[in-house]
């Protein structure tokens, strides 16, 4: 039997949100030690990599699936690709002598360029042999419909191991389900719109018999839809960042220790969250100043970040999806003190972590289980032409054990971010094995000088760790698995 899989509202969105211009897909730039997977012959062992991602690749079926339509409503849904072949996924190419990192940056920028085809499964792996020190690199890139923050660092430990693998499983035979008719994605589209009225209906009569703990329940609803609504119909200030974008993207990285940042807020307050956005606030702030902005241009301005936060709840781990709600952050550009900012920034999220917008975003996305519209798509729509935020900042939590290819161990891990409507400029970051590992992504022609948002990012941060008296040489604390 044919057998197929709705998307969810919030990976609909993605898929609605992509044009030529504005691809939707993440990803990441790995870099590993290349001697262990280097033949005699002195080159890369790409062949070795396919076969040990083909032994794992039935932990992550989503990878061998495509998008399907169903007839008449356009709805996706995702279905087995029976004409799968790994070769075209998995691909294999070479720097240049001398293959530095920023021959490698240029790369995973051009690769993240190209929009992937909508006929096979989203994702590509690039192995990039011939980096400088002995390396080699993998390029990921993954559409946002398939996964979120939290679910790729699943997909991480899913490829990776914390011990080096010596032996290749061999790969479970894998016999694809046969692709639905039209007239059978039709029926159960049909069926599924006839059923949920009664869905509803039956919810409704379990409110009937509660009418107590349904009200509490619609107020509490209500208030967290129209202040999620609320957050998306202000928009913020206009910046040389924020407008229309080509294509063409430049990728740039940092790195930086992340028990310097869990000292920072151990003696500052707030969290390593809060730490990495008034690194950003004060990155932009310098950044802008460098491109001839004034002191009070910046004061009358009004920047904000748009921070996605995971809702993913715990039995989701592991399983494909995005489960996000989006908070709007102000960010105070316009302030030096680097101590202001950071407290400036924990009064905000302080006041975020107690309002109702999660909530509200799951709210949207259960009514647009139940109607023909994908509300959340719409919300998002609305937010990017009002201009609700100037840039997306992302931070995911990743592994703080070293993790290994086969033998090779994963050196670093850069993430690369979309771009959004107007939003020239993306930060991303992972925290792994004791790094934060800073991704920067933006518009080629908007910002030729992003390697200078990059050293500003360095400068932000070690303003931070200077007004908090964090040396560069900090000890690691009793417990590494502190929380950040």
């Amino acid at each position: 039997m044919a057998g197929f899989e709705r998307l969810s509202p919030i990976d609909r969105t993605f898929l609605d949100l992509e044009t030529e211009n504005y691809h939707q897909h993440i990803g990441a730039t790995l870099l590993l030690d290349a001697a262990p997977l280097t033949t005699r012959g002195g080159h890369l062992d790409a062949d070795r990599i396919r076969e040990y991602l083909a032994s794992r690749l039935h932990r992550i079926p989503r990878y061998r699936q495509r998008l399907a339509t169903v007839p008449m409503s356009g709805e996706p849904v995702w279905v087995d690709d029976h004409r799968f072949n790994l070769r075209y996924h998995v691909r294999h190419t070479a720097l240049p002598p001398p293959g530095s990192e920023r021959q490698l940056k240029r790369l995973a920028g051009r690769i993240m360029s190209q929009k992937l085809d909508r006929g096979k499964p989203l994702w590509e792996m690039w192995i990039v042999e011939g980096v400088e020190g002995d390396r080699f690199a993998i390029v990921t890139k993954t559409h946002h419909c398939m996964i979120d923050g939290i679910a790729g660092i699943d997909l991480m430990t899913v490829l990776l191991t914390p011990e080096p693998v010596t032996e290749i499983e061999p790969a479970p035979a894998w016999e694809p389900d046969p692709p639905p008719a039209g007239i059978e994605l039709a029926a159960a589209e049909l069926l599924r719109l006839a059923t949920t009225p009664a869905a509803a209906a039956r919810s409704a009569l379990g409110a009937l018999l509660r009418p107590r703990e349904t009200l509490s329940t619609l107020r509490e609803g209500a208030i967290a839809l129209a202040e999620t609504l609320s957050a998306a119909a202000t928009s913020a200030s206009r910046t040389p960042l924020n407008r229309p974008l080509g294509p063409h993207r430049r990728f740039d990285w940092t790195r930086t220790p992340l028990e310097r940042a869990r000292a920072v807020k151990r003696e500052l307050g707030g969290t390593v969250n809060d730490v990495v956005l008034a690194t950003v606030a004060g990155a932009l702030g310098r950044f802008l100043r460098g491109r001839g902005l004034s002191v009070r241009a910046l004061e009358e301005m009004e920047l904000r970040a748009m921070v996605p936060v995971s809702i993913r709840p715990p039995e989701q781990r592991g399983r494909p999806g995005n489960h996000i709600a989006l908070w709007a952050v102000p960010l105070p550009v316009a302030l030096r003190d680097p101590r202001r900012r950071l407290a400036e920034i924990r009064r905000v999220t302080e006041a975020l972590k107690h309002s109702r917008q999660a909530l509200g975003a799951e709210i949207l996305a259960a009514m647009s289980e139940w109607t023909v519209l994908n509300l959340v798509s719409l919300a998002a729509r609305a937010a990017y032409r009002r201009r609700t935020a100037n840039l997306v900042v992302t931070n995911v939590p990743g592994p703080q054990v070293p993790l290994y290819l086969l033998e090779s161990r994963v050196r670093a891990a850069y993430p690369m971010l979309n771009l959004l409507e107007n939003h020239a400029l993306g930060v991303a970051l992972i925290s792994y094995a004791g790094q934060i590992h800073w991704g920067l992504m933006a518009d080629w022609d908007l910002a030729p000088d992003l390697h200078d948002f990059t050293l500003a990012i360095d400068a932000a941060f070690d303003e931070l760790c200077e007004a908090a008296g964090v040396k560069a040489d900090v000890p690691a604390p009793a417990d590494p698995g502190e929380a950040g």
